[in-house]
């Protein structure tokens, strides 16, 4: 892996742990949407997938803050590697098929 690319995950990560603390809390878009118009009770209980990370807090971690900065970091490893992982396969297809 390239010195670029880690350097960049590694400010990504310090990004995700320090600021995660401060995301708002305040609902999204469409959270705030269906609160105005009144039919937000109607999504209560219906998950279609559970999630790992319940609003975006590392679950079984007792300091909120913490919890916090652990998932911005796990979400970020995770996008971090979907993506290195998409883009080591289209590099292996590209020079296949005769791109570089």
């Amino acid at each position: 892996m390239k010195k670029g690319i880690l350097l960049a995950l590694l400010v990504s990560l310090v990004i995700a742990a320090f600021l995660s603390p401060f995301a708002s809390p305040s609902p999204d878009g469409l959270e705030r949407v269906a609160e105005d118009k009144g039919f937000i009770h109607l999504s209560e209980g219906k998950e279609v997938v559970k999630s790992p990370m319940p609003d975006y807090v590392m679950p079984g971690v007792e300091n909120e803050t913490v919890a916090g900065s652990l998932a911005g970091v796990a979400g970020t490893l995770i996008t971090f590697a979907v993506m290195y992982g998409i883009g080591k396969i289209y590099i292996r297809k590209s020079n296949r098929v005769g791109g570089r």
